[in-house]
């Protein structure tokens, strides 16, 4: 008799289980729409209010044997569950992220070249804009190796509120008129939306540094522009956040942008910080937007520069960024990891 009953409560609770299966099921399905909807939206998957509403309704409507605390448990996983496939089903469908294997973005600029066509793209440059002498010296020597990108960093973010921050405009000025003279094309770091307008009168590619790489507000500014703009990874973002940070720019309108990869904060002290050069293959296969390595600010040191940079060109990236200073002891700043010329010259005979 107990044997029956007991088998006949067990079948009642293999029906249950089912029928709370197929309505788990159902709530997933309607949270993936969400999902898509927010995507699309551009709004957070994550809503406390709600959550914190839903429990609350929750608890007025449980009659036990439960307990609140049981129910609130068992309900917080399934909105864990239900918010992890809404991330799911937006990560499926950002713009940056690669459709195929044939799928590339090729960046065109300016002056005709391209970025993302399977060619090689050097960026150099000085860390920062000093003098015209300076920005002259180099230039000259880059464009003789067939640089066609320069760096004209007038305002620099420091670590520090004391050290050089750059010479702002002025600098600007500087870095074009060189520019213009061995027909290059100019990059330069842009701090805030507020110097989209004037910095377009000197910049040919915006640069967005890694302690803006999460500043949302400037790069849906950017995505309304005309110029390229290259993306570098912030010190501790992972491959996710720093897609994330690209598609900001690109769902606002600007299909042009060039992902840096300069190296991520470790425990590591032997150099400035350590290059994921398994990230850049990654990237490589989960992006169609073209990817370009630092190998001054991952490593901070000279010394490594030229197997680094062909660990970049081997890996795939689509070119290499590196800073060069005419006489880099007595550099203003980032002294210790910018190439002489003549270390340039080497360098690039190496990758040849």
């Amino acid at each position: 008799m107990l044997h029956n009953q007991l088998k006949d409560l067990r079948g009642q609770i293999d029906t249950l289980n089912l029928q709370i299966l197929e309505l788990l099921n159902q709530r997933a399905r309607i949270a993936s729409e969400i999902g898509k909807v927010q995507s699309q939206l551009g709004t957070s998957f994550y809503d406390p209010q709600r959550e914190a509403q839903m429990l609350q309704d929750l608890e007025a409507a449980n009659q036990g044997p439960f307990s609140n605390e049981t129910i609130k448990a068992l309900f917080r996983e399934v909105f864990r569950a239900s918010m992890a496939l809404e991330e799911k089903e937006a990560r499926a469908k950002i713009l940056v992220q690669r459709g195929s294997p044939n799928d590339k973005t090729i960046i065109s600029l300016p002056d005709g070249s391209q970025i993302g066509n399977g060619d090689f793209t050097i960026i150099s440059g000085p860390c920062a804009v000093e003098s015209y002498e300076q920005m002259d010296e180099t230039a000259a020597a880059l464009a003789e190796r067939g640089v066609r990108i320069l760096r004209g960093m007038a305002y620099k973010p420091r670590t520090s509120p004391y050290d050089f921050q750059g010479l702002g405009e002025p600098g600007l000025k500087m870095a074009r008129q060189v520019a213009n003279k061995y027909n290059m094309l100019i990059t330069s770091e842009i701090m805030d939306k507020s110097q989209i307008q004037m910095m377009s009168d000197y910049t040919d590619i915006f640069w967005v540094g890694a302690r803006n790489m999460q500043n949302s507000f400037l790069l849906k500014a950017l995505g309304q522009v005309r110029q390229p703009v290259i993306l570098k990874r912030g010190l501790a973002a992972t491959l996710e956040e720093f897609l994330y940070a690209a598609e900001y720019i690109v769902s606002s309108g600007n299909p042009n942008v060039i992902l840096v990869e300069r190296g991520i904060r470790t425990f590591e002290k032997w150099t400035r910080n350590t290059l994921d050069i398994s990230g850049v293959a990654i990237l490589k296969l989960e992006t169609h937007l073209p990817v370009v390595v630092d190998i001054s600010h991952s490593a901070g040191r000279r010394d490594i520069a030229i197997p680094l940079a062909r660990a970049a060109k081997a890996v795939g990236a689509d070119g290499l960024m590196v800073e060069v200073h005419p006489n880099p002891p007595v550099a203003m700043s980032d002294a210790k990891q910018q190439l002489s010329i003549p270390q340039f010259n080497e360098l690039m005979d190496g990758l040849s």
